[in-house]
This record gives structure tokens, sequence and C-alpha cells, in this order.
């Protein structure tokens, strides 16, 4: 398994920022919970899957079944 930022620098900078204004929550989520806060539970729980392949929720993370040295 790798994660990796997504390649869309543009995405990268936007989500950041967003992050930067919501004290670290998802700027996806309107919930202000624990749950959300980067890296929210969702995707912890979709890394923890050896079947999940895919960006979390608001695109900042990418996780690949690949394993990259």
């Amino acid at each position: 398994m790798a994660v990796r930022l997504n390649e869309d620098k543009e995405i990268v900078v936007r989500v950041k920022e967003g992050l930067k204004q919501t004290g670290g929550y998802c700027p996806c989520r309107v919930m202000r919970t624990e749950e959300n806060k980067c890296i929210c539970q969702e995707f912890k729980e979709q890394m923890a899957d050896p079947e999940f392949e895919g960006y979390c929720y608001c695109g900042l993370y990418y996780k690949s079944r690949d394993i990259i040295d």
C-alpha cells in the first residue's frame, strides 16, 4: 500500500488552504467532528482495506495498492 498526495497540484493547494481555514478539518465536510479531522476516519478505514484504491473524500490523498520503495 502507498498513500500519496493528489498529482493535481491545484487541488492540493486548494484543499490545504481549506484545511488551514477550518483548523485541520476536511473542508469538504459540513460537520466539524474528530472523524472529519484530516486524515479523516473514512480514509483511515479505506487505507486499512486491502481492496480499496482511490482518493480520499476531498481528493487530497490517493491510496494505491502498489508498494512504493
